[in-house]
């Protein structure tokens, strides 16, 4: 790198700690190519941290964090008015340890909430929203992840519940790099309440965000709502 005074040089490895690379390193408006390739590379890296960790809390430790999260997010939802009859609520079918949701949905699907679940109908598409009810049969979308078939009407979600791998203190979310949630989030007008679901342990000084970074509104762990930027 160069002098103090200077603006730092790109990096000639991958970064591997948030805080070896220079806050003043990312434009805020555009990316070249050798940045958007070290953004991508630490996140990788802090994927596989991030998986395992989840994976080393065992399933007693998944669960009373599922617990935790589901008594949050239904104030949380009971709070927006978004509890009962007439709020349409994405949710999600949890892969690769994520915190398991699904008593929440049946638990609003009984209070008259129509639940929703994301689907890829294909690769690089936004994801599109299914009506979901206790007893559907799901079949794998194309990511492999258990979703309503063809047959289920589409819906426009109020508010999406999201899974988040990582998150930061400006609402960014670390997801499984497929950019999925990013692109359905900017093609969504107007937007749906957007909480991300996440453990504590997944708190990230910051994602870097890109341009194509989309911020979420809230974002709860088990611990409670841990931000909110719904002003």
């Amino acid at each position: 790198m160069s002098g103090a005074g200077d603006r730092p040089g790109r990096f000639a490895s991958p970064p591997c700690l948030a805080g070896e690379i220079a806050p003043d390193y990312f434009d805020p408006l555009a990316v070249d190519p050798q940045q958007e390739s070290d953004v991508s590379r630490w996140r990788r890296a802090q994927r596989e941290n991030l998986l395992a960790a989840r994976t080393a809390l065992g399933a007693a430790g998944r669960e009373a964090a599922a617990q935790a999260l589901m008594r949050h997010l239904t104030a949380l939802l009971a709070m927006a008015g978004m509890g009962g009859a007439g709020s349409v609520v994405s949710l999600y079918w949890p892969i690769r340890n994520e915190p398991d949701l699904r008593p929440l949905l049946a638990d609003l699907a009984r209070q008259g909430v129509r639940i929703a679940l994301p689907v890829v109908e294909a690769a690089g598409l936004p994801l599109s929203f299914r009506l979901w009810q206790p007893g559907l049969k799901l079949r794998p979308d194309p990511r492999g992840v258990p979703a309503p078939d063809t047959q289920a009407p589409f819906v426009r979600p109020d508010c999406a519940i999201i899974p988040a791998l990582g998150w930061d203190r400006e609402g960014h979310r670390l997801g499984y790099g497929d950019g999925a949630w990013d692109r359905t989030l900017a093609a969504l007008s107007p937007r749906p309440l957007t909480i991300g679901v996440a453990l504590a342990e997944g708190e990230l000084r910051t994602l870097y965000p890109q341009p194509h970074d989309v911020a979420l509104d809230l974002i709860v762990t088990p611990d409670g709502v841990q931000l909110d930027r719904r002003g």
